[in-house]
């Protein structure tokens, strides 16, 4: 026997491709195309030696506060991290220890899986429908939690909020969390829906609609209760999550609303725009409701265009997942970067 036979093993989460370019079109991974809040910029250029040399506050109170004035809610009911994922991964390590199994969908953010194998959580996928849906009733089943997007990931489809209530309503016993990476792009927030379930827990991430994916900030919302757990979790595992830069930036950005609005307004109108161009060119694909457009072409198989893209420097997402091999998961841009896409597109299915 030697070290190795006891490494634990899994099989990792694949991030979508980094690529370093002076002239690229970066349409693969749903960053937001535009600079985060004024405010933001102006906070980096003020850092100070001790924002280096001293350790943070542990409790990101600065952070915590400014969401909790901006969301309605105790600061004893927010969790920040090192973003969503590290957010996710402590809820999982917290909340999700029974010998049911957690349920997911099927398609979905592939970290589920990970997080899943890695804390040795048993778990079941839990297949969508025909069309891409989640459907409430297949949760409703003896379980050991929940976790799902909304809008879903990579589908880009919204779940109403009357039907995720069914899915909290329907494991009282259980904690449903909703991961809204994407909300602010279309749909109503479950948060609304934390003063009748002590169950639920919100999380959402500045990485999309506040353009800071650079920074890694995370947040999650729930009762006082399920937010001192995820505490006690964090303080024994690493009390100093967020540095004092994302601290600071991260404050910045949740007081400017109206920088906030507008550019989530500018995702929201280059999508239409780029869901009638792609459905002229023979695209298909589920209504979207997040900062992308996970598109099928009617003829040419996806796998062919991801690489006819990419050798164009223009980089989008494709997944070999069973269902989802011949679609293809597209960031929206800046309007001239979708104009690339598409002159691109319609030259190339012209051959």
């Amino acid at each position: 026997m030697s070290w190795e036979d006891y490494v634990r093993r899994v099989e990792p989460y694949v991030p979508g491709e980094q690529p370093n370019k002076a002239r690229m079109i970066k349409l693969n991974t749903n960053e937001n195309p535009y600079p985060p809040a004024p405010g933001v910029a102006a906070a980096l250029k003020g850092i100070q030696d001790e924002t280096l040399r001293l350790y943070p506050d542990p409790t990101a109170k600065k952070l915590v506060d400014a969401l909790a004035e901006r969301y309605q809610v105790s600061p004893s009911q927010v969790f920040v991290g090192v973003g969503s994922d590290d957010v996710l991964a402590m809820a999982f390590l917290t909340f999700f220890q029974s010998e049911k199994p957690l349920l997911f969908p099927d398609i979905s953010y592939s970290f589920y899986k990970v997080w899943a194998e890695l804390y040795r959580i048993p778990y079941e996928c839990v297949p969508l429908d025909e069309n891409f849906r989640i459907r409430p009733e297949d949760y409703r089943r003896e379980n050991g939690g929940i976790i799902f997007p909304n809008p879903n990931a990579p589908t880009s489809l919204l779940l109403p909020l009357d039907e995720v209530e069914k899915i909290v309503a329907g494991s009282p016993d259980s904690v449903v969390i909703v991961d809204e990476a994407y909300i602010d792009f279309g749909g109503e927030s479950a948060l609304s829906l934390l003063p009748k379930y002590d169950n639920l827990l919100v999380v959402q991430t500045f990485s999309k609609s506040r353009s800071m994916a650079g920074m890694r900030i995370g947040y999650a919302i729930g009762s006082e209760k399920m937010i001192k757990a995820m505490m006690d979790v964090k303080y024994s595992f690493n009390s100093y999550t967020m540095n004092r830069t994302s601290i600071e930036l991260g404050y910045e950005a949740v007081k400017d609303e109206a920088y906030f609005q507008e550019t989530i307004a500018k995702v929201k109108a280059t999508r239409e725009r780029a869901a009638k161009r792609l459905a002229e060119l023979g695209f298909h694909f589920p209504e979207p409701s997040a900062n992308f457009i996970f598109a099928e072409h009617e003829s040419v198989p996806a796998a062919e265009l991801f690489q006819a893209l990419r050798e164009k420097d223009i980089y989008v997402r494709h997944f070999n997942g069973a269902r989802v091999e011949n679609f293809l998961r597209i960031t929206i841009g800046t309007d001239e970067e979708m104009e690339e896409l598409f002159a691109f597109l319609k030259e190339y299915l012209r051959k």
